[in-house]
């Protein structure tokens, strides 16, 4: 991934030169030939283009303010509410990401998201130990979970 970044700052360059044009215009016009020179030369990567990690993680971020936007409205509605009638829970999450990086991520998305917190990972790294504020269903969460945020990592740490 890196190497193709490169390869197409360069393609940048080397467009601005050839064409004398050293504005922003000029660089961002040879970064985007840069890009389709790239998509036409993909099957010489042995990884997935850099083009379409950074879209993925454009969508996990999108993600994670549309779930931190819901969880805010979900924990205004139970403070609100006039009597409290939440039913906090922990609950085991197993989880398939492999990578260190992968399950700090996911762990620090789930905590930043507001009613959940992570409280503790296993020695193997393969189950996370979850609490919620409020929580009806535990394998509609652990499938929330596991449909929204893993997806989005998985889909960002594929090669």
């Amino acid at each position: 991934m890196a190497f193709q970044m490169i390869l197409n700052f360069v393609l940048a360059f080397v467009w601005m030169f050839l064409s004398s044009n050293y504005t922003a215009t000029g660089f961002i016009i040879g970064f985007m030939m840069g890009i389709l020179l790239l998509i036409l030369m993909r099957r010489f990567f042995k990884s997935r283009l850099y083009v379409y990690r950074l879209w993925a993680l454009l969508k996990l971020t999108l993600l994670f303010f549309k779930e931190l936007i819901l969880a805010n409205v979900q924990v205004l509605k139970v403070v609100l509410k006039p009597k409290l009638d939440m039913q906090p829970a922990f609950f085991a999450y197993p989880t398939v990401l492999t990578q260190d990086w992968e399950i700090t991520l996911l762990s620090s998305l789930i905590t930043l998201t507001p009613g959940t917190v992570v409280v503790h990972v296993s020695d193997d790294a393969k189950t996370l130990y979850v609490h919620a504020i409020d929580i009806n269903d535990v394998d509609e969460a652990i499938a929330s979970i596991r449909d929204s945020f893993e997806k989005a990592i998985l889909e960002v740490s594929k090669s």
